[in-house]
């Protein structure tokens, strides 16, 4: 492979993966503000007002991050895959421009009035602020997810004579079925980040807190990421992410084989739960498989035959099996732990012990960590699953790169990045570390005091 290809497929990946680590918190964190919202006018005096205050911080937070890191991937499109831009410019250019002009305006604009507005809103409108906040980033996602999703499975556009294609619906486009699927399991797993962090953080408040502690605070956490942490980990498997998997089935088989270990095309085709990939000699090696599950899944049919790699040439399999397959199964694998572990919590949570469990507590400290791997590791699976298309069937990635820049520069903008991300991370640590240990006294100390004698509950300050 070309050296200068590499390096610019790290560049990216790099910038993009580090991105990603901050609106998927966003994401996920944006309905749950909501959801406490709720309760606090319902529940007033149950701990969901500070507890929704407190996560508007760390929202704040991470937005700020995400759009810091965002930016220099917006100029990469020109620098380092200026043929790419050319090429498709005329049509993932309509979904990025409305990215950042209504769902990044929308979330940006009411997170200032959620975040300074409190104690000058009603309750209700506060509320509001926060519906929009949600709206706005989950209908960011949304753009971004239909202009990836086009790259996966390409629809409304025409070739021009320049050899670029050019968008003739844009419907079609925002309407992608590829799109709609990608979406809901994308969005599934920011939900299950936010929960994760939501029901991590409930619960490290109250294995740290002193009998005599205010825990209301910790308990609204505790309930609301456990709650939404089992529903959003059930979700990922089915439907979202069983109908993902169909649509690679269908479109994408080679894909398919890649992701499976499945080296020969066969009826009954198994199941690998462990295994290694033996590129070398075609064969996964040490394998733990169930039989007839692979084409169960992907036909609906027992003896369905699912084609391995051997069915396509080798010009047109994925170019690293290897990582493809392992960053899908590590996907699937916490997937399954999410589920068992967030049902064995719901079901102490019912059951009125989850507080007092200090084993399970500690566990969904530790498993804070996870959903974001995880997905790292499904987004690793959707882009190196795609090659060595940068369009599929339209474009190769080798075609998409900027002939003016060598993998010398390349290398030297990408360790530029490396020391400056760096840095970044600092930052967001120490500020996060910071809004977490003092958040409950803070957000207590900041609670809008109660309304005065003859005052309505719901009036405007």
């Amino acid at each position: 492979m070309d050296s200068a290809l590499v390096v610019h497929r790290l560049h990216f990946a790099f910038t993009a993966t580090f991105h990603y680590l901050f609106p998927q918190l966003t994401m996920g964190l944006a309905p749950l503000i909501v959801i406490c919202k709720l309760l606090a006018i319902r529940h007033p005096e149950r701990g969901y007002a500070e507890a929704a205050r407190l996560l508007g911080r760390l929202f704040a937070i991470n937005f700020v991050f995400g759009v810091v890191t965002g930016v220099p991937m917006e100029f990469q499109f020109g620098t380092n895959w200026a043929r790419f831009s050319r090429f498709a410019g005329g049509v993932i250019g309509q979904t990025l421009a409305m990215e950042g002009m209504f769902a990044f305006f929308l979330e940006s604009t009411f997170l200032g009035l959620f975040l300074f507005g409190e104690r000058r809103l009603s309750p209700r409108a506060h509320l509001l602020s926060a519906v929009a906040v949600f709206l706005g980033s989950w209908l960011s996602g949304y753009f971004i997810v239909a202009t990836d999703a086009w790259m996966q499975h390409p629809v409304g556009y025409t070739a021009a004579a320049d050899g670029s294609v050019q968008l003739v619906s844009l419907s079609a486009l925002l309407l992608n079925r590829w799109a709609f699927w990608q979406y809901l399991h994308t969005m599934g797993g920011a939900a299950v980040t936010g929960a994760f962090a939501v029901a991590g953080l409930g619960a490290y408040y109250l294995l740290r807190a002193k009998p005599d502690d205010d825990q209301r605070i910790s308990a609204a956490l505790l309930r609301t990421g456990v709650l939404a942490a089992a529903i959003a980990s059930l979700w990922q498997l089915f439907p979202s992410g069983d109908r993902q998997g169909q649509l690679v089935t269908e479109n994408q088989p080679a894909t398919l084989a890649a992701m499976e270990g499945l080296f020969v095309t066969q009826p009954n085709a198994p199941l690998v739960l462990i295994g290694q990939p033996n590129t070398d000699e075609g064969r996964i090696d040490n394998t733990v498989e169930v039989p007839s599950v692979l084409s169960v899944l992907s036909y609906r049919h027992w003896n369905a035959e699912v084609k391995g790699l051997d069915a396509f040439p080798a010009d047109e399999r994925p170019d690293n099996i290897g990582l493809l397959y392992y960053s899908y199964h590590l996907m699937v694998g916490l997937g399954t732990i999410f589920v068992a572990l967030m049902g064995l919590a719901l079901l102490w949570l019912v059951r009125g012990r989850l507080t007092q469990s200090r084993p399970l507590l500690w566990a969904l400290v530790l498993a804070v960590p996870l959903p974001y791997i995880a997905n790292t590791a499904g987004w690793i699976t959707a882009e190196i699953g795609r090659q060595p298309w940068l369009v599929y069937g339209l474009m190769r990635t080798a075609a998409g790169t900027s002939h003016r820049v060598s993998a010398g520069n390349g290398l030297f903008s990408l360790i530029g990045f490396m020391g400056l991300y760096v840095l970044l991370a600092i930052a967001f640590v120490l500020l996060m570390t910071r809004t977490i240990v003092r958040g409950p006294a803070e957000v207590s100390e900041h609670a809008l005091p109660p309304p005065a004698s003859g005052e309505p509950a719901g009036a405007e300050s």
